[in-house]
């Protein structure tokens, strides 16, 4: 099994695209309305494009109008962990992904039911598996 918290800043500039490297590892935010995931409608899970971590679950998707995908929470809250993010002046909770600590977006507490919860994430750092894709 890799060990993803131990790949150095080439490998994973090998493994992720430009845009997926400037968000996920240098946590950089991809432009609103860009990513095809905001306006995905499918059912099937959203993963993390570094490890390949499942994250979240189409019935957790909403639209938030934001221009990102936006969850009201993740398949289990031992797949992401949080930080604080200090940065432009302001104080958010950062969202990374537990296993390999790729930048994934930020929770804000104006979400709908049943969190109240926003899960804001860029959708250039996860892939999405449709519920009948059998992986083969």
């Amino acid at each position: 099994m890799t060990d993803y918290k131990a790949l150095s800043e080439i490998e994973w500039k090998h493994r992720l695209s430009d845009e997926q490297f400037e968000v996920a590892r240098r946590h950089g935010t991809e432009r609103p309305f860009s990513s095809p995931l905001n306006d995905n409608k499918a059912e099937g899970s959203y993963a993390c494009a570094g490890c390949g971590q499942l994250l979240f679950s189409s019935d957790d998707k909403y639209d938030s109008g934001s221009g990102w995908p936006s969850f009201t929470r993740p398949i289990d809250a031992e797949v992401v962990g949080e930080t604080t993010d200090r940065s432009f002046f302001m104080t958010r909770t950062e969202i990374h992904c537990a296993r390999c600590e790729s930048h994934l977006g930020h929770v804000f507490p104006d979400g709908p039911a049943p969190t109240g919860l926003r899960y804001c994430m860029n959708g250039c750092v996860m892939d999405f598996q449709a519920e009948n894709d059998s992986g083969g």
